[in-house]
């Protein structure tokens, strides 16, 4: 899971110890069900800490469980950033992400059982995905690679796009996530700007070795 700084001494330590803990809680509930409607006290016995110690970290559910999907989020923008730190072309970068989340969805299943679940009122986040989407569109933009003029709107459809892709791989396991993530691809590079032989090119490439 995403860490931040270190902290400095063993209170420091064992605090954020405990917050990532109630976290992580969090994210199982939601992995399993999608439902907050869990109890403080569920939440706390999961995470093996003391039901006062919840307010020590978080004013409310509410907040907790943003913190949850939050934190899956730059998870998985942490995995995009190891998997894909070697390529600059913009639409390869797009590529690479799509597939990489189609082959996450049988690796890291609760990751993306909390992104199927949560992640879409989360999709302008100032942390996780949002903010290198609009990084690598504005990119593609600025060279050329892609021809839309409007980033948001274009990280709001590539977004949704990602978390359907979620959704199918969870909705028809006996697809081939691999294909369903390169047709999709392929219309959304489209969509971008790319040329349609181009953009085929890209989508349906050998695979590399992603996860």
């Amino acid at each position: 899971m995403p860490t931040s700084a270190p902290p400095r001494n063993r209170f420091e330590r064992r605090r954020a110890e405990t917050r990532q803990a109630l976290v992580r809680a969090a994210r199982q509930i939601l992995a399993e069900t999608g439902d907050t409607s869990a109890s403080i006290q569920a939440i706390a016995d999961r995470a093996d800490v003391g039901f006062g110690t919840f307010y020590n970290h978080f004013e409310s559910k509410a907040e907790l469980f943003d913190a949850a999907v939050l934190d899956a989020l730059e998870e998985l923008g942490q995995a995009f950033d190891e998997h894909l730190r070697d390529i600059d072309d913009p639409a390869e970068l797009l590529a690479g992400g799509f597939r990489l989340t189609a082959r996450l969805a049988n690796s890291r299943p609760e990751l993306m059982q909390v992104l199927r679940h949560r992640a879409l009122s989360h999709l302008h986040s100032d942390s996780g995905l949002a903010p290198r989407a609009i990084r690598d569109v504005e990119a593609g933009m600025h060279s050329g690679r892609f021809t839309i003029t409007d980033p948001t709107a274009a990280v709001t459809a590539l977004g949704g796009s990602l978390l359907a892709l979620v959704e199918l791989r969870f909705a028809y396991p006996e697809r081939d996530g691999d294909e369903a993530a390169s047709s999709l691809v392929e219309m959304l590079l489209r969509m971008l700007g790319v040329p349609p032989e181009d953009a085929r090119e890209i989508a349906w490439r050998p695979l590399p070795d992603l996860c």
